[in-house]
């Protein structure tokens, strides 16, 4: 067995240690990137609502959550550092992982509450009023340029219908007049 030169080692652990930072540091800007979405997007579902006290109080409580979900995530990654650190083989993909699971925690904790629930709520119904506008105009654009709209489309089939009964109805007769003969 060689011996390791000082010098091998010394770049040895210099290399490892800046691919360890280089890591946390992707890591970190990620979780950072993925929050600061996540409650961008959050707030933007609430925004131009007020909900009331106790739903409001539940979502800070829910974000009280996740913040301490990312505090323990932020525990466990100086625990694993440490221990790279001080010798011990430490794969790249743990730390990873560390922040991908208190990501996945700290979103439950968050989008659990009814506060998440009613923004969440009303935004569905804004994007169903938008939806009724766009069909609205839709309908007055065809009809405008003489196409066939829904409402004409709905006003046919319902003649069908009654076409297809009347028509059945008097089959009835028919074969009841061929019957008597």
């Amino acid at each position: 067995m060689s011996e390791m030169n000082p010098e091998d080692v010394q770049e040895n652990w210099a290399a490892m240690m800046t691919e360890m930072n280089d890591a946390v540091a992707n890591s970190f800007e990620q979780n950072m990137e993925a929050q600061a979405a996540f409650m961008e997007s959050w707030m933007g579902a609430f925004e131009g609502s007020m909900p009331d006290e106790g739903t409001t109080k539940e979502g800070i409580e829910g974000y009280e959550r996740a913040v301490d979900v990312w505090m323990e995530a932020a525990e466990q990654m100086t625990t694993r550092l440490t221990a790279a650190a001080e010798g011990e083989d430490v794969d790249v993909q743990e730390l990873r992982d560390i922040w991908l699971q208190s990501a996945n925690e700290a979103f439950s904790e968050v989008m659990g509450t009814s506060a998440f629930a009613a923004g969440t709520g009303e935004m569905v119904g804004n994007l169903m009023e938008l939806q009724e506008d766009v069909d609205d105009l839709s309908q007055d654009t065809l009809e405008a340029l003489g196409f066939a709209t829904r409402d004409d489309i709905d006003e046919v089939g319902e003649r069908l219908v009654e076409l297809e009964r009347r028509q059945h109805e008097v089959s009835k007769k028919l074969d009841r007049l061929l019957e008597d003969e």
